[in-house]
């Protein structure tokens, strides 16, 4: 193992031990160091790569402290990864929202409020417009937050944020010809929509598997030989 991944594994095991808790200040550096057996160099190297994985918190002139340890903020480092996906990794991405994203819909059908309600409707008669691709997937985008939202689970959320990036629905929606493609997702948001007005939870369920369920199909055919 090399030396900068024992000391991230270091400074990790005094996280999940309790030696270091969220919002607590890393000793000083030299004093660090010294407790871990590293050379400085090395503790530097880990530090900036907890801090690039949110684990670490930088403060000008005030040290280093432990994060809060949020897990919807540590998932969200995650994001680049899904977001140059292709092929079968993007594909199993896919898998897991439709996973999770029709209970997430079903969830939603009894908690969305009148105004997450008017909100979609908002969104839905904005993408009916002539918007360019770009803002099409935006919107898109913007509509399954808010119904995810709706479940009051951040981590949920942000799990369903990182499984289908911007990137990763824009490469879909041009790879499986926009027009036809951006026509039948927004009869499926519809669909949804009208489920969820009527606190159909199982047919929202449905609705939602069926539309993730042909975004797979999307890029199952963009990806085939001689298409796209």
């Amino acid at each position: 193992m090399a030396v900068t991944d024992q000391a991230i594994d270091k400074i990790k095991d005094m996280i999940v031990s309790g030696l270091l808790e969220p919002g607590s200040r890393l000793p000083n550096e030299a004093d660090l160091a010294d407790q871990l057996g590293l050379s400085r160099n090395s503790l530097r190297e880990a530090v900036r790569a907890l801090t690039a994985l949110r684990i670490l918190v930088p403060k000008q002139g005030d040290g280093t402290y432990v994060s809060g340890l949020e897990p919807h903020l540590l998932l969200e480092t995650m994001a680049f990864a899904a977001d140059v996906s292709h092929g079968r990794t993007a594909h199993q991405l896919l898998e897991v929202r439709r996973l999770l994203e029709p209970q997430a819909t079903a969830l939603a059908a009894g908690l969305l409020t009148e105004r997450h309600l008017a909100e979609l409707r908002t969104i839905l008669d904005r993408a009916a417009e002539d918007v360019d691709i770009e803002e099409f997937i935006r919107l898109d985008i913007e509509f399954h937050r808010t119904i995810a939202d709706s479940v009051g689970n951040p981590v949920l959320s942000t799990l369903l944020g990182i499984l289908s990036t911007h990137t990763q629905r824009l490469r879909i929606v041009r790879g499986a010809h926009h027009a036809p493609a951006r026509e039948q997702a927004h009869r499926e948001h519809e669909a949804i929509w009208r489920a969820l007005v009527r606190r159909d939870a199982g047919l929202a369920a449905g609705l939602a598997t069926v539309h993730v369920a042909a975004v797979e199909d999307w890029l199952a055919s963009a990806a085939a030989p001689g298409t796209g």
